[in-house]
């Protein structure tokens, strides 16, 4: 209870944050189809978010740097929130991908002061607690909005992106009106995307294929799922089942990467992911429950693969650079998510909608490739850290997670 005394604001913003966000992909997707935007301008408005919210994690500390935590909080909600009103001013995708930019640079934003006034309220025994806590609640959150995608898609359009605009309006209330002192700004993070290639080629080609697999599904998933024959209705649930996999998936991927060589866990999280796309490209005729099921087993083998890859990068860095390893993965992330909606949307639009499941499998083959040729370069690490759950959220979230990484901090 007093965690969430503690902690509350934060958690409340961040499940409105949620609402709003995890919402406006999908909505998107079928609205822009409704009003006949091409497979591929729906893919480009993904691939806009994702360049917003690579321009958000960069921007997001040197904000804060100039005017504070709140101030910076209430830009980002704004800006979100216009990027959502917006849509209804006018159709046209070209215009609909600017909208996208500046709620993807309102995502990264607002996860970046959440995640620096976390980090600065934490303390070393509370900071297991806070971090379930956080994950928990915006784990939740997600999946609640999923199911709201079937109302919102059965409604007017101006009202669905109205009812987004209020959440993501109301996640300003929460951080702005506590009274909690704000916690001093930190410093940006250097980004030193080399560092990461250094600590692990490995791990930045996991970093890549997690977020093409993450990103095309998230954003081109409701396209598949209208081509397989789902309703709006039971596209929110497709969606959910796909979020629920990755909840699943943590616990079970955590041991084995804990118990086993990681990149034996990689490679055959890779192969396991490759089974699960040929699944979900047969059970599209099997009906409602098999796409569905289909969809969860999916999540289960390609969530995980991020958390591993940036375990096994952090095992061969010191203490002392473990932030800058976290914000140079996340830059790979970035990266990658954004060039892999439009090509998967693209490729659907030429050779159909298995071609979504084609080409997230050819980057998991070329990982396990990759991963057998590293082996053969390097031994694993003597003595590795403690696999934790990796959020792919801001470039500081390597200082939230402090140093939960390190074994003698955790036994």
């Amino acid at each position: 209870m007093q965690m969430l005394i503690t902690f509350g604001a934060l958690f409340l913003s961040v499940a409105m944050l949620q609402l709003s966000s995890g919402g406006v992909g999908p909505l998107d997707a079928l609205t822009g189809l409704a009003n006949g935007f091409s497979q591929g301008e729906v893919g480009f408005l993904g691939s806009a978010h994702f360049f917003g919210f690579f321009i958000g994690c960069w921007w997001a500390p040197r904000l804060m740097g100039n005017v504070g935590h709140s101030r910076a909080y209430a830009t980002f909600t704004a800006m979100g929130a216009i990027g959502l009103a917006a849509h209804v001013t006018v159709t046209d995708p070209i215009w609909w991908a600017f909208f996208r930019i500046a709620s993807g640079i309102c995502v990264a934003g607002c996860y970046t002061v959440i995640e620096a006034w976390l980090q600065a309220k934490v303390t070393n025994e509370t900071r297991g607690r806070a971090m379930g806590s956080y994950r928990v609640v915006d784990v939740g959150a997600s999946f609640v909005a999923q199911f709201m995608i079937g109302a919102l898609a059965d409604m007017e359009t101006y009202i669905a992106y109205n009812a987004l605009t209020i959440l993501c309006c109301a996640a300003i209330f929460p951080l702005t009106l506590t009274k909690a002192e704000q916690p001093a700004t930190p410093s940006a993070p250097r980004l030193r995307p080399a560092l990461a290639w250094r600590a692990s080629p490995l791990a930045v080609a996991g970093v890549l294929v997690a977020a093409q697999s993450s990103a095309a599904f998230r954003m081109v998933g409701p396209i598949y799922g209208q081509e397989v024959g789902l309703q709006a209705s039971q596209i929110g649930y497709f969606l959910a089942a796909y979020v629920a996999g990755g909840a699943l998936a943590q616990y079970p991927v955590g041991w084995l990467a804990d118990k086993f060589d990681r990149r034996w866990v990689l490679i055959w999280l890779s192969v396991a992911a490759i089974i699960a796309c040929i699944v979900t490209v047969a059970s599209a005729g099997m009906g409602t429950w098999a796409v569905m099921a289909a969809a969860t087993f999916f999540e289960l083998t390609t969530f995980p693969v991020y958390s591993v890859a940036t375990a096994h990068a952090h095992d061969f860095i010191s203490d002392e650079e473990r932030i800058e390893l976290s914000a140079a993965l996340m830059f790979f992330y970035a990266v990658g998510a954004i060039a892999a909606p439009y090509v998967s949307s693209k490729l659907m639009s030429g050779f159909g909608a298995g071609a979504l499941f084609t080409f997230i499998s050819v980057g998991h083959l070329l990982l396990v490739i990759f991963g057998l040729m590293r082996m053969r370069v390097r031994s694993a690490p003597v003595t590795r850290t403690r696999y934790i759950y990796a959020p792919r959220t801001s470039f500081i979230v390597g200082r939230l997670l402090g140093r939960s990484r390190n074994r003698d901090q955790n036994e």
